[in-house]
C-alpha cells in the first residue's frame, strides 16, 4: 500500500512543477511572440533591400548576396560562440529527453534569438520553430534549476516549456502538446500531460498580445473532397513518402559535403551558402526565406504557372537542405510546410491535366494534404503534422485526405529505409568531436 506521505511529497511536486510549467511557458510566449515580430521586421527590410536592389543599374543581384551571406556569416560567428545555436536544436530537445546530452543553458536563448533573425530574416530557407523550441527548452530547464529541482524535474519543465515553444512558433496549441507526446517523450504518463498542457496554454497566450489572435495562414472555405477522389490522395501519399526520405537524405547529404570541406571557416562557409541564397532570393524572391510568404500565396489561391511551380519545388528542395548546412539557427518546419504546400499544387495541377474527372478543386485541398503529409514522410510525426496544419489554416474539412496521405507517406518513407530527420540530427551531434554539454 502506498505511503500517504509519499503520495502528499509527489502531488507537491506535480504542483510545483505545474505553476513553474506556466510560468516558464509565459516567458516563452512572450520571448517567442518577439522573435516572430522580428521577424516579420527583418522579412519586410529584406523585400525593401530586393526592391531597392532591383531599381538599381548594373548587377544589382550582387547586393542581396552580399546582405544574405553577411547576415548568414555573423550567425555562424554567433554559433561559433555558442555551439548548441546551431541547427534547429530540436535534436538536442530530443536528446536531452532521452538522458543523452545536459539541458542547454541559458546562453542559448540570446544567442538563438540573434542568430535566428540574422539568418531566417536574411533569406536563408529556415524555419522559425527550430530556435523557438530550442530557446523554451533551455528556459524550461533554467527555471527547474533556480528552483533547485532534481535532474528528473529538470527534463521534464525542458521537454513541457519545447512543447510551448513549437505552440508559439505556429500559434498552434494543441500541435505544440502533441509535438512532446508524440516526437519528444514519447509518453503520455499523466505527470508529463498535465505541465505540457499548462506550459503550451500560458505561451500561446501570451505570444498572442504580441502577434494577434487568428490562424497563421488566411484559407477560403473548402468543401469536403469526394469520397471518390481518396485514391488520389493516397496515391499523393505514397510519392510524398518518396519524397521526404529524397529531402532526408539531401539535408544530412548536404552537411556531411559541408563538413568535409576543411580549408574553410565555418562563417566563410555560411557566407557563400547565404550569397548563393541571396541571388537564388534576387531571380524568385518566394522560392527563398522560411516559406509563409510562399504557403500563404499558395493557400490563398495566388496564380502560380506549371512552370513556376516546378521551379519552385525544384529550388526550395534544394535551397532548404543548403541553408541548413550552413550551421546557422533555423529549423526545418516551415520549409518543409512550404514544400509540401507546392508540391501539392503542382501534383494536383499534373492529375487535373490526366484523370478527366478531377478538376480545379482539388488544388487547394491537395496543398493543405501536401503540408501535413511531407511533414509526417520527414518527420515521422504524423498526428502532430496533421494537427498543426489543422491549426495553422484552421481547415478541417480535409482530415480524412490528410490522414490518408499522411499514412501512406510514413510508411514509403520508412520502406525507403532513411531515418526520421530528428533520428539522423540526434545521431550527428551526439557522434560530433564537441559532445552536447553544457
Amino acid at each position: 500500500m502506498e505511503n500517504p506521505e509519499t503520495r502528499s511529497v509527489t502531488s507537491r511536486e506535480l504542483l510545483v512543477i505545474c505553476v513553474l510549467a506556466t510560468i516558464a511557458g509565459a516567458v516563452i510566449g512572450f520571448v517567442g511572440g518577439a522573435f516572430r515580430w522580428c521577424l516579420h521586421v527583418a522579412d519586410a527590410w529584406r523585400a525593401d533591400v530586393l526592391e531597392w536592389a532591383h531599381s538599381l543599374p548594373g548587377p544589382n543581384w550582387l547586393i542581396p548576396m552580399a546582405f544574405t551571406g553577411l547576415c548568414a556569416a555573423t550567425a555562424a560567428l554567433i554559433v561559433g560562440r555558442v555551439p548548441l545555436a546551431a541547427g534547429s536544436g530540436i535534436q538536442h530537445v530530443e536528446a536531452v529527453a532521452r538522458d543523452e546530452a545536459a539541458p542547454p543553458p541559458l546562453r542559448v536563448v540570446p544567442a538563438r534569438f540573434i542568430g535566428g533573425v540574422l539568418s531566417i530574416g536574411s533569406g536563408l530557407v529556415l524555419g522559425r520553430e527550430g530556435p523557438i523550441v530550442h530557446m523554451g527548452a533551455a528556459i524550461g530547464s533554467e527555471t527547474a534549476r533556480r528552483a533547485r529541482m532534481d535532474d528528473n524535474h529538470v527534463r521534464s519543465m525542458h521537454n513541457a516549456v519545447a512543447g510551448a515553444g513549437l505552440a508559439v512558433a505556429f500559434n498552434a496549441p494543441v500541435g505544440g502538446a502533441l509535438f512532446v507526446f508524440e516526437e519528444v517523450t514519447r509518453d503520455f504518463r499523466f505527470r508529463t500531460v498535465v505541465p505540457v498542457l499548462l506550459s503550451v496554454g500560458a505561451g500561446v497566450a501570451c505570444s498572442r498580445v504580441i502577434l494577434g489572435n487568428r490562424p497563421d495562414f488566411v484559407v477560403e472555405r473548402i468543401d469536403t473532397p469526394s469520397i471518390t477522389l481518396l485514391p488520389v490522395f493516397l496515391v499523393f501519399g505514397l510519392l510524398t513518402g518518396l519524397l521526404g526520405a529524397a529531402y532526408n537524405w539531401l539535408i544530412i547529404g548536404s552537411l556531411e559535403l559541408v563538413d568535409a570541406v576543411h580549408a574553410l571557416p565555418p562563417a566563410a562557409k555560411a557566407a557563400l551558402i547565404g550569397g548563393g541564397i541571396g541571388l537564388l532570393a534576387s531571380l524568385a524572391p518566394l522560392a527563398a526565406g522560411g516559406g509563409d510568404t510562399v504557403s500563404q500565396h499558395v493557400l490563398a489561391g495566388g496564380a502560380l504557372t506549371l512552370p513556376l511551380i516546378c521551379w519552385y519545388v525544384v529550388m526550395r528542395f534544394i535551397a532548404g537542405p543548403l541553408s541548413y548546412a550552413a550551421g546557422t539557427p533555423g529549423g526545418l518546419f516551415a520549409p518543409l510546410l512550404a514544400l509540401g504546400a507546392l508540391w501539392g499544387i503542382l501534383y494536383a495541377r499534373i492529375v487535373e491535366a490526366v484523370v478527366p474527372a478531377v478538376d480545379s478543386s482539388i488544388a487547394l485541398p491537395m496543398a493543405i494534404v501536401g503540408m501535413s503529409a511531407l511533414f509526417s514522410a520527414s518527420v515521422r510525426a504524423p498526428l502532430t503534422g496533421i494537427v498543426l496544419v489543422v491549426e495553422m489554416t484552421a481547415t478541417t474539412s480535409v482530415t480524412v485526405p490528410m490522414l490518408i496521405a499522411s499514412a501512406g507517406a510514413v510508411v514509403v518513407a520508412h520502406l525507403a529505409g532513411v531515418a526520421p530527420i530528428y533520428d539522423s540530427l540526434r545521431t550527428r551531434l551526439l557522434a560530433s568531436p564537441a559532445p552536447p554539454a553544457e
